[in-house]
């Protein structure tokens, strides 16, 4: 919670990853009070059946006993491959995703006073937050103007492809994965595809944002992404809608827990869709968040990983200290850099 709040007083947007964390261990939390509570009420449900067992044994002949105890493990066998298989189920609910999030919900629900009272630190942030927002008049400090809150819809589609570049090692087996995932089923997965370039396209054509600061600074990389690559033909924003998929597809797949996906998919909404200008700084802590909750295990694809950036940040060092240039219309030298 202190570093949380460390962290918001260096930029703003924070308080939503400091939230996504309280977020996540509160279910956590909670999850684990559940499992505690029903692993005391088997043990508290096993004792008084072993005491009705003794005392029966007691009242009876032998011959009975016998008789009673085979019918007694019998019974025991049934009860354990049942809870096997509502475990199972629990793991792996009929009703999918919808049943899972209100199973997270109703555990919390009962809960809610120990979760409250556990995580009370973090709501006394979020009035701390508050407050500073009411004072400040907004969530920007300085050129309020040049960051107004904007339906940038189109930077969670740069988001994810600027990802699955950055995890380029990675997709020679996950690609792989994705089509046999297809394959099984071909209807939900083509209904899905269709579904995701449909909102592609509608955050493409109606929120795509220049921002003048984009247009206007040649120093970093996002200016020559925008007009070297995305702007070099109006049909290539579209054109890139398919790969801004894939990406995202990609990203889902390496990522573990379908309720953390959900949680860090609007908490980067959050963060990315109100800042009408692209950079790389904004992508930084949901990348970290994501490269740290991956299911990447193999050690190849993390060397390659680090080689490529070595290479990406070699060029862009050489490119900063040896490749100056001025500008006519200011005074100075200026110096690239991300």
């Amino acid at each position: 919670m202190q570093l949380g709040a460390l962290a918001t007083m260096f930029r703003q947007t924070n308080i939503i990853w400091m939230f996504f964390i309280a977020a996540n261990s509160a279910v956590s939390y909670a999850e684990n009070l559940y499992g505690q509570d029903s692993v005391l009420q088997n043990k508290h449900k096993t004792t008084l059946e072993d005491n009705d067992h003794l005392s029966h044994n007691r009242s009876t002949p032998i011959s009975s006993g016998l008789k009673k105890r085979r019918m007694h493990n019998s019974s025991s066998n049934s009860q354990q491959s049942a809870f096997e298989r509502s475990e199972f189920s629990l793991h792996h609910p009929p009703a999918g995703f919808f049943y899972e999030i209100l199973d997270v919900i109703s555990k919390l629900w009962s809960l809610k006073w120990k979760v409250a009272i556990a995580f009370a630190p973090f709501v006394m942030v979020l009035l701390a937050f508050v407050t500073f927002v009411i004072w400040n008049g907004s969530i920007v400090l300085g050129a309020k103007e040049a960051h107004a809150v904007s339906p940038h819809f189109a930077q969670m589609l740069y988001f994810g492809l600027c990802c699955a570049a950055a995890l380029g090692p990675v997709h020679f087996t996950q690609a792989t994965c994705l089509y046999q995932s297809f394959r099984k089923n071909k209807i939900f997965y083509s209904f899905q595809v269709l579904l995701a370039l449909v909102i592609g396209f509608i955050a493409v054509f109606f929120f795509s944002i220049a921002h003048p600061y984009l247009l206007a600074d040649n120093r970093h990389y996002p200016f020559y992404l925008w007009r070297k690559v995305i702007q070099v033909h109006w049909m290539m924003k579209y054109l890139l809608i398919p790969l801004y998929v894939y990406s995202w597809s990609f990203i889902i797949s390496i990522l573990r827990g379908r309720i953390w996906v959900l949680s860090y998919v609007i908490a980067t909404a959050l963060v990315l869709v109100p800042a009408p200008l692209i950079e790389f700084r904004y992508y930084t802590i949901p990348f970290y968040f994501l490269i740290l909750h991956s299911k990447i295990g193999e050690t190849s694809n993390w060397l390659l990983i680090g080689g490529l950036y070595a290479v990406v940040n070699i060029f862009t060092m050489y490119l900063f200290l040896f490749r100056p240039f001025h500008w006519d219309h200011e005074p100075g030298t200026q110096r690239f850099i991300w």
